[in-house]
């Protein structure tokens, strides 16, 4: 497991390298994401002796509504059973976001939830959408998900990390194409 602070060096000099080399790019509209995409991607796990490396089918659907979006997620794991023919699970999330004051970020509705849900956003910076949940579990302890997702020329590319108390679990990279909108 890598510790929180590899991840804010790592991340900080990406963000350098993205501010020295595109300082005037133009965040896109939540539109821009709005459809149905579809594609696969690849899990690596810190903490599966059996399952460090899966496959992964995703479905993501981003549809606008009067106040800001929802995503529906579909992803098919490979990560139970026998190593050598794992068994599928299928896990389907769906969470609305709405406007904030801010531009270019939302909230999710699930925050106004005093029952111990995850506090979860998105916004939007350059050509990514990024959607972050961190929860306090019933130790104390914190579990963060982060998940980017980025349009380009060829469709979308998905990053996801899982970190627990600070240390990355678990890492999903995937392509995905656009079907409809």
């Amino acid at each position: 497991m890598r510790p929180l602070s590899t991840i804010f060096a790592s991340a900080l000099a990406f963000a350098f390298v993205l501010v020295a080399g595109n300082a005037t790019a133009n965040d896109l509209n939540i539109k821009a994401f709005a459809g149905q995409w579809q594609g696969n991607g690849v899990s690596e796990s810190e903490v599966s002796a059996n399952f460090r490396l899966t496959a992964r089918d995703l479905n993501v659907a981003i549809e606008m509504n009067d106040n800001g979006f929802v995503v529906t997620t579909t992803t098919v794991q490979r990560k139970k059973g026998d190593p050598s023919n794992p068994d599928a699970v299928r896990k389907t999330s769906k969470r609305e976001f709405v406007a904030c004051v801010k531009p270019g970020v939302w909230v999710s509705k699930d925050n106004t939830d005093p029952s111990g849900q995850a506090f979860t956003w998105a916004r939007i910076k350059d050509q990514t959408l990024t959607i972050t949940s961190v929860e306090v579990d019933k130790d104390g302890g914190s579990n963060m998900l982060i998940y980017d997702r980025t349009l380009g020329s060829s469709g979308m590319k998905l990053e996801f990390r899982r970190l627990v108390d600070g240390y990355i679990v678990r890492t999903v990279s995937g392509r995905l194409i656009k079907l409809r909108k």
